[in-house]
Formats: structure tokens, C-alpha cells, sequence
């Protein structure tokens, strides 16, 4: 029924930008959090920035912040990571997830649906 697909992932430059989109629909939650993580391979899934839907409130991990922000579309359903100066490091799968919850959360056993993921590609 909860459906998430996250688009906009593809291979850039070091330095580039990219933006992500997650498309919701199906979701029955008075308020809930919307988060984006990433996943590289070996590693464990990784908090990248969480906003409240209901408020707008954000918050975004350190390895993050300053290059990458959160936002939304209410009207399409929508929630973009966009992605500047990106570094080798970004490299990975990105997930966006929904979960019922009134602020922002940053763990993953916090969230109760996920999307499939798309990959995201820096060349050095």
C-alpha cells in the first residue's frame, strides 16, 4: 500500500551536483518523518538528513552538512535531496524512508517503510 521511489541517482564529476526524489503515496500518517540514508558497499546504512513533514523541521549529519539539503514539495507528494560539491565518498546507494513520528529521527530502526534505493556515483 506505502510505496517510496527514489529517483535522480546516476555517476558525476567530484565537484558536480545531483538532486534525488523520493515519490510518496499510500502513506496514512497523521505526522511522520521523512529521512534519506546511504548505503556503500561493506558498510553499515548510514543517516544522511531527516525533516518532520508536518513542521518542515530538518537535520542533517555532519559528513553532510553544508554540501547536501533536505527539502520538500507538499503538493507532489515529494521530498529532493540535492547534492553539491560531491566527493568520492558520496558514493553509494541512497534511501529515502518514511516513518510515523512528529520530528525528525536519524536511526534507522526508526522508520517503518523504505524505497528501493538509487545509486549514486562520484568519479575522482
Amino acid at each position: 500500500q506505502v510505496q517510496l521511489v527514489e529517483s535522480g541517482g546516476g555517476l558525476v564529476q567530484a565537484g558536480g551536483s545531483l538532486r534525488l526524489s523520493c515519490a510518496a503515496s499510500g502513506l496514512t500518517f497523521s505526522r511522520y518523518t521523512m529521512g534519506w540514508f546511504r548505503q556503500a558497499p561493506g558498510k553499515e546504512r548510514e543517516f544522511v538528513a531527516a525533516m518532520s513533514w508536518s513542521n518542515g523541521i530538518t537535520f542533517d549529519a555532519d559528513s553532510v552538512k553544508g554540501r547536501f539539503t533536505i527539502s520538500r514539495d507538499n503538493a507532489k507528494n515529494t521530498v529532493y535531496l540535492q547534492m553539491n560539491s560531491l566527493k568520492p565518498e558520496d558514493t553509494a546507494i541512497y534511501y529515502c524512508a518514511a516513518g510515523a513520528a512528529w520530528l525528525p529521527r536519524r536511526r534507522p530502526d526508526e522508520y517503518d517503510y523504505w524505497g528501493q534505493g538509487t545509486q549514486v556515483t562520484i568519479s575522482s
